[in-house]
């Protein structure tokens, strides 16, 4: 949602980097709650349309798409957990995110739980 909200910010500055040297990892879950907050009236008011649309685009134009089955109850705000069952069901190596709820599980699973800023630093 950050990368969403301001041009050349820092979260749109690791988006742009991910699209580069990483690889995205979605399921219909993360899909459909990344969708809804874009779409909600606060967020919708102050992103123009265009820009929720490509920030879509770019997600789902260029992600590998996982169906998660294995059940996970590790964040402390249980609707995050979908976003650790795409983590393992991807094999994935990092998650990038400005969410607390899962930035204090860092590392969680052998899976680095990273800000934008320190994905940026990661991947140079």
């Amino acid at each position: 949602m950050s990368a969403a909200l301001k041009a050349d910010s820092i979260p749109e500055r690791a988006l742009q980097r991910a699209e580069e040297v990483d690889v995205f990892a979605l399921s219909a879950a993360v899909d459909a709650e990344i969708a809804d907050v874009l779409n909600r009236p606060k967020f919708a008011r102050a992103i123009p349309a265009v820009r929720r649309q490509h920030l879509l685009e770019i997600l789902r134009g260029t992600a590998i798409w996982f169906a998660p089955t294995m059940r996970v109850r590790d964040c402390r705000d249980p609707k995050d957990d979908k976003y650790l069952k795409l983590a393992l069901a991807a094999g994935a190596a990092t998650i990038v995110s400005s969410d607390d709820d899962l930035l204090v599980l860092n590392p969680w699973r052998g899976v680095r739980v990273l800000t934008p800023a320190d994905y940026l630093l990661a991947v140079g």
